[in-house]
């Protein structure tokens, strides 16, 4: 017979699914090995159905990786249906056609089994501290130079560990310690997933999640229809513009709404690059339902269901489909301005529910060396830039979106790198200006310390364009890389680092939202007291006179 859950009690053990990936969650980042992990939590935790269908994720989890791990079950139930699979197996790959999009993104998966039943699949992604190949940098021009590519494969097979495999990853990055320590955390937080579902299922007597499942979808996919069905029908457009490589990147999107079904078309938009920045369709998909659900239905806790309405249209052999082997280190380059050109076109619909493009893609530097004793290192630090403004509150400053990765402290960097951080600061002037202006971006600057060289591979953006603003909102200003104080030429490749040098980088705001000319007076003086506008700019873009002795406005 086939249970039925009322709504209290389906409130309460939806909270516990997502208690147990939060538990997961903890796992991973404490057990980590690398910063990128342990410190800026660039990793997720989804507890999906025998289906691949994802149930909880982590409140920690990327909405990338969230959006993507369900995919790749299938895509590993493909390979190992069903009654192929046995417990104590761990299924993995980083392939990134079939996972998070490039090869540092490792996804792992295990099935859990009740009374010899398989009833779901823990899922945990974690971006590895190294994978080799050319280190994160766009130099490349297809995905053989990226590093190791590693199949749908068991890493452990009934608890027995493939050897090989773990070998072939040793033997091909720079820190295998550190990739090891992270795998074994992924591994950890898969168990202690797969431990506390068995648990709920024996308290409450349950011997079949389906019913739970369905549940569950179905209450998370009439949220987001109604939430939908509430937008007027109609086709809204979009085009946002970013640097790209010798051409300017063009997202052009399409969102088109009927009834309570919404497709998102990217037709049109930029061709398949021929350097690194290429986006696959399962982080183009991730990274289009995540500002949907924002927008419209934030509140439902994120799960197969609410994704259900929504459907994305991208060509192949475009930007955000490239064909194998395409070159894809930099996806995200591409994957994080998708939520602006998904809002943009929105804003014509729902103005009070959508913000001004962000100071995005964040800017991820991945540094490689050597230190005094040998030992090779090598890392990723992301940097944020600022929100948009929305209709009703400012953006905010130096945060990460639309990932959320945590900011990596400064004295675990210059632990783990011989480099010294010289400053760290809110980027002055860098919002955009409009009754409600953007967040700022922030000023990073830092000097090596190492006799040996130190190489940079860096993915910068909206150095030669500006993130814009809407309803009369300014564009925040362009961004700076600089070497030694000279304009870094290819900012999405590899800059060397001889000891002395100097990398100082100024990330972009976020752009404002509405006329500037109606910015409370007040706030605009606030700007210039806590440091976000200075006086010359806040009288240029508010058209106020600012007495500097008085920190006063002057009638």
């Amino acid at each position: 017979m086939k249970r039925e859950y009322d709504a209290i009690t389906l409130e309460i053990l939806w909270s516990r699914l997502i208690a147990i990936v939060d538990e997961m969650a903890a796992t991973l980042v404490r057990t980590a090995f690398s910063s990128v992990v342990r410190e800026a939590h660039d990793c997720a935790c989804v507890l999906m159905d025998p289906l691949g269908n994802s149930l909880s994720q982590s409140t920690l989890s990327i909405p990338s990786f969230a959006g993507i791990l369900p995919l790749t079950i299938k895509h590993f139930l493909r390979e190992y249906p069903p009654e192929s699979l046995k417990p104590g197996d761990i299924l993995a790959t980083n392939d990134p056609w079939l996972g998070a999009g490039h090869l540092p993104d490792l996804i792992m998966a295990a099935p859990i089994f009740h009374d010899g039943q398989l009833v779901a699949f823990t899922g945990t992604v974690a971006h590895l501290p190294d994978i080799g190949g050319r280190q994160m940098s766009g130099d490349t021009s297809e995905v053989y130079e990226e590093g190791l590519r590693i199949p749908i494969s068991k890493l452990y097979r009934e608890g027995e560990m493939n050897e090989d495999i773990f070998n072939i990853i040793w033997h091909n990055v720079r820190v295998p310690e550190h990739v090891m320590g992270d795998i074994e955390a992924q591994m950890a937080a898969n168990q202690v997933g797969a431990r506390s579902l068995l648990a709920l299922m024996r308290e409450q007597g349950i011997d079949d999640l389906a019913p739970l499942a369905e549940a569950i979808h179905g209450a998370s996919e009439r949220a987001m229809r109604k939430a939908i069905s509430e937008v007027p029908d109609g086709d809204y457009h979009y085009e946002l513009r970013a640097d790209g490589f010798e051409d300017f990147l063009i997202i052009k999107t399409k969102v088109s709404i009927r009834g309570s079904d919404v497709v998102i078309d990217y037709t049109g938009s930029s061709p398949q690059n021929r350097r690194g920045i290429n986006c696959v369709l399962s982080y183009t998909r991730a990274y289009t339902v995540y500002p949907i659900k924002c927008a419209l239905d934030p509140w439902t806790p994120n799960n197969e269901g609410g994704f259900r309405p929504i459907r994305v249209v991208a060509p192949e052999g475009s930007i955000v489909n490239p064909r194998i082997p395409a070159a894809v280190n930099g996806r995200a380059i591409v994957g994080h301005l998708l939520p602006d050109a998904v809002l943009g076109a929105l804003a014509q619909a729902i103005p009070d529910r959508v913000q001004a493009e962000s100071g995005i893609p964040p800017w991820l530097l991945v540094f490689t060396g050597k230190q005094e004793d040998g030992e090779h290192f090598a890392n990723n630090i992301p940097f944020n830039g600022g929100t948009g403004a929305s209709s009703r509150k400012d953006g905010i400053s130096c945060l990460s979106f639309p990932t959320n990765v945590a900011n990596t402290p400064i004295e675990v960097f210059e632990n783990w790198a011989p480099v010294l951080v010289t400053e760290k600061s809110l980027a002055k002037d860098s919002a955009g200006p409009g009754r409600f202006r953007g967040g700022c971006g922030q000023h990073f600057a830092i000097q090596s310390l190492s006799p040996t060289p130190i190489k940079v591979s860096t993915f910068a953006d909206r150095i030669r364009t500006q993130p814009l603003g809407l309803f009369g909102g300014g564009a925040a200003p362009s961004a700076s890389l600089k070497l030694n104080g000279k304009p870094v030429e290819d900012t999405k490749g590899m800059t060397i680092l001889h000891e002395g040098d100097g990398l100082e980088l100024n990330l972009p705001g976020g752009a404002g939202f509405g006329d500037p000319l109606k910015r409370d007076r007040v706030r605009v003086l606030e700007d210039v007291i806590q440091g976000y506008v200075s006086i010359e700019q806040a009288q240029k873009w508010y058209g106020v006179t600012i007495d500097p002795a008085s920190m006063r406005i002057v009638p």
